[in-house]
């Protein structure tokens, strides 16, 4: 399956799916990254990220450095990806970072590119949603595999 399809597949997954207690033929789920300094940072950075959008959309100006922080955080991300790519890590994670990485401008790209207020906000939103979900997969713990 190809990371842009693992990545859209994981993301419905983490909205409609909780933790799961193992049962017969299934095993423990890996440990988590979270932990580990280089994801730690990308999930401080993206929750601050989130919280700046937040505060643009209550009508704060959106912070100078806005941009350069994606970037970064988008490097990070793909930072992730391969490290969990020169592991031979199987999963979801190293696709759907691949796929943030690759989502962040583009979504940078309609914020600052948005021609009325509605579609700023709505440009905002979506980055929001980004931002919040580069938090979440990487703090949500694994759930069991079969």
């Amino acid at each position: 399956m190809s990371c842009d399809a693992a990545a859209s597949l994981a993301f419905l997954w983490l909205t409609a799916t909780g933790p799961m207690t193992p049962g017969p033929g299934l095993s423990m789920p890996p440990a988590s990254v979270a932990q580990e300094p280089l994801f730690a940072d990308i999930v401080k950075r993206a929750g601050a990220l989130k919280a700046a959008v937040d505060g643009v959309r209550a009508g704060k100006a959106l912070p100078s450095d806005f941009e350069t922080r994606i970037g970064e955080l988008a490097a990070l991300d793909m930072q992730g990806h391969l490290l969990l790519a020169q592991r031979g890590t199987d999963g979801d994670l190293k696709c759907i970072l691949r796929g943030i990485a690759q989502d962040l401008p583009l979504k940078l790209d309609a914020v600052t590119s948005a021609a009325t207020p509605k579609d700023r906000d709505m440009a905002l939103r979506d980055m929001a949603y980004l931002l919040n979900d580069n938090v979440e997969v990487i703090s949500t713990p694994a759930t069991v595999t079969s």
